[in-house]
């Protein structure tokens, strides 16, 4: 059985790569029994979720916050290499 620490490394890198048959079936056997480690996976899901809404709105909104043409594109990148996976 997992512990609620390997838990929620699980489902951290669930968001990043396919998990293995026995990962999975460990995850969910954990997260059935733990309402903790449920709540954690729908915040984390969440806030992904409210990241991406937020990235989408950044590229296409022109009445954005008002940043300097480089502060947009630091963040831009710096959000780019983190959904890849690559920060």
């Amino acid at each position: 059985m997992l512990t609620c620490k390997d838990a929620s490394r699980l489902i951290s890198e669930r968001q990043e790569r396919p998990l293995g048959i026995g990962e999975l079936w460990a995850l969910r056997l954990h997260l059935w029994l733990c309402v903790s480690c449920r709540r954690f996976a729908r915040q984390l899901g969440l806030l992904r979720r409210v990241l991406r809404t937020l990235l989408r709105r950044m590229e296409t909104d022109v009445d954005g916050p008002e940043l300097a043409p480089e502060a947009r594109e630091r963040i831009r990148k710096v959000l780019a290499e983190r959904n890849a996976g690559t920060f």
